[in-house]
């Protein structure tokens, strides 16, 4: 059975699998929480009396008793007669309640932040973040005007003040002050009494280039204090001000490292430019590299990279070099992640130069590395489209590159294979393969970018194989890569890893919830908006059907290309049956890419909730080669449950 887990940040909860279990009255939940405060130690019996009751009932003793009884039966509801309790247990004078440290969100909330404390600076606002997301509200919040609560109710808020500073101080330390605005000012919105979140607030402005502003707050915090407190700012704001004042030069952005690197490229190109002839050739590749570069970085980065690169292939054809034009097209190698086009206009551009210039190279072995990169350009921009050109080109690229002693080009044609690798369900053991030969080809030969490729195809297969373990191990590696080699998107990845792994193990509904969105919110601004657009819809409507819950399908949000799948579920819950039906009938086959069986399964839904027998049969025949894999969960971001469980449903409406 699954294991129960317990709130306490904001109204005290019990759960299981995400389903709320009745607890009966307030003094059965006061018995639960003051148990769950006592942190698995006992509490005699005389003890909860008193907390109970200012002036305790003749029959206390037995109405204690009675709640606890009542807690055992909802807590464990299967338990057999006369079996002694597990959870809820009686120990000497009284009971105690032996929850798992995980069960508890303050407990989980406590761990995660000093877990923070040990984690490198650029992992630790994540972290954070995601522990504040646990609190609901005020601590053991029904339970306020309680003696019994208000030393824990204390300690538990200071901490977590301290964590919306402590992970502010860190972003404006780690040059992000921008990122730390809009929480302290909501912060002081609601505690206008903590000195330093004003100090972090007005430090945050001045490096953001906000003086003035970062003047005004200062203002305004010695006003407050003293109009509401007749006391003065303490020195740390004090000597803040005097330094904005000043424009004191220790005030701005950590960033020595950064300017010498920025003087050194000032001087590099300044000597480029000198030495390289305008409109040379050497100009184009090398703006190919710089692009390259460009894109790793995330952000507006990769949108950049990619609006200028088919600037650099129309200037290449211009000069009506063909192979000049193939190491234009070819030498942007940067590893693809995601299996749909962030921009599906310029990715046809970019494949039907690409296939001009195949036609264009001259024929021989001399040209077989130029022709392998061109075929792995047109298999990785082709990705999401269902064509036989795609998988044509990827097999070919393929064995040209393992033909040719070049390690870079294999790791460029595999990037070319995994793309066109989701043409069916049930191909997560194909793509296992390829991401197991990336990253032992990047570990001989060095290469950190197809290492973070190769890591990240691994923790998709591994999650739609079930192997949960071996996804930890590759998503760790990809943050170690990521922190070490500054690759920012890479932890868009493993975030939204983290929150499919909390549905797929059955973690609390709510607590899953908020770890999709919680992972939704580092897309914004990331430059990916073939993988943003409707992913956290679709990732939600997954959670509420791999649950049991009805789909509850939100038609005003944005569901991208989603959307022909999200509609029926509206038109279905408006009672238009047969609208609903014309859509699901109408429905292509989803795109070749990550989310295949996702959709699938979104299908199948739709056709038990209809009796749609044409749906179901095709639906079950599409699923069918992934049994025993966990849908969606190829992806490495979102799951629609065990595919096993989808096919026996779509095998008894089929039998009935």
């Amino acid at each position: 059975m699954e294991a129960v887990t317990f709130g306490v940040l904001g109204p005290v909860t019990a759960e299981r699998a995400g389903d709320a279990l009745a607890l009966k009255g307030p003094r059965h939940r006061a018995v639960l929480a003051r148990l769950i405060l006592a942190r698995r130690r006992v509490v005699p019996l005389d003890r909860l009396v008193r907390d109970l009751w200012e002036e305790p009932p003749p029959r206390a003793v037995g109405a204690v008793r009675t709640f606890v009884g009542d807690l055992r039966r909802a807590l464990e509801p299967d338990r057999p007669p006369r079996a002694p309790a597990r959870l809820l247990v009686t120990e000497g004078p009284g009971y105690a309640l032996r929850a798992a440290p995980d069960d508890v969100d303050a407990w989980r909330f406590e761990a995660a932040v000093a877990e923070a404390d040990r984690l490198p600076a650029a992992q630790a606002p994540d972290r954070l973040r995601a522990a504040l997301a646990q609190w609901r509200g005020p601590a053991y919040a029904e339970f306020a005007g309680e003696e019994w609560t208000r030393g824990e109710r204390s300690r538990l808020t200071e901490l977590r003040l301290r964590a919306v500073e402590r992970r502010a101080e860190i972003l404006v330390d780690l040059g992000r002050a921008a990122e730390a605005v809009p929480d302290l000012d909501a912060h002081l919105t609601e505690h206008p009494w903590r000195e330093e979140a004003w100090r972090l607030l007005a430090l945050a402005l001045y490096r953001t280039g906000r003086q003035a502003d970062a003047l005004a707050v200062l203002r305004r915090a010695r006003d407050l204090l003293a109009r509401h407190l007749g006391v003065d700012p303490g020195p740390g704001l004090r000597r803040l001000e005097a330094r904005v004042l000043a424009q004191d030069p220790d005030l701005d952005p950590p960033g020595e490292p950064a300017e010498a690197a920025a003087r050194l490229w000032a001087r590099a190109t300044e000597a480029y430019d000198r030495a390289v002839a305008a409109g040379s050739h050497a100009r184009l590749e090398s703006t190919v590299g710089l692009l390259r570069g460009l894109a790793v970085t995330g952000g507006g980065g990769l949108q950049a990279a990619s609006r200028q690169r088919v600037a650099a292939i129309a200037a290449a054809e211009e000069t009506g070099d063909a192979e000049l034009t193939a190491r234009v097209i070819g030498s942007y190698d940067v590893p693809a992640n995601w299996t749909r086009s962030d921009d599906p206009v310029l990715a046809r551009q970019v494949v039907a130069a690409a296939e001009r210039t195949l036609a264009a190279l001259p024929d021989g072995p001399a040209a077989a590395p130029a022709r392998c990169r061109l075929l792995a350009t047109v298999a990785v921009e082709s990705r999401g489209v269902r064509s036989p050109r795609g998988p044509r080109a990827a097999a070919e690229a393929e064995r040209l590159a393992r033909g040719l002693d070049d390690p870079a080009l294999l790791a460029f044609a595999l990037n070319g294979a995994f793309m066109q690798s989701c043409t069916a369900a049930g191909t997560a053991p194909r793509r296992d393969a390829i991401g197991a030969e990336l990253v032992e080809l990047s570990a001989r030969h060095g290469m950190v970018n197809h290492a973070v490729l190769g890591h990240l195809i691994r923790l998709q297969a591994r999650s739609a194989l079930a192997d949960l373990a071996g996804a930890d191990e590759h998503a760790d590696a990809v943050d170690l890569i990521a922190a070490r080699h500054e690759r920012p998107l890479a932890g868009v990845f493993t975030a939204w890893y983290r929150a499919l792994r909390l549905a797929v193990t059955g973690g609390p509904y709510d607590r899953a919830e908020a770890a999709f969105r919680s992972a939704a919110a580092l897309l914004e601004g990331a430059g990916m908006p073939g993988l943003e657009r409707g992913l956290l819809p679709l990732a939600l409507l997954g959670l509420r059907l791999s649950r049991g819950r009805p789909a509850d399908v939100d038609p005003r949000a944005d569901w991208g290309p989603y959307r022909p799948w999200a509609e029926p579920f509206a038109l279905l819950a408006d009672g238009r049956r047969t609208d609903a039906r014309t859509a699901l009938r109408s429905l292509a086959e989803p795109p070749p890419d990550l989310l295949y069986e996702a959709l699938c399964c979104a299908e199948a839904a739709l056709a038990l909730a209809l009796g749609d027998r044409t749906a179901l049969e095709r639906t079950y025949e599409r699923l069918l080669p992934a049994a025993g894999e966990i849908a969606g969960a190829g992806s490495g971001l979102l799951t629609f449950g065990p595919v096993d469980t989808w096919l026996a449903r779509l095998r008894r409406a089929l039998d009935g």
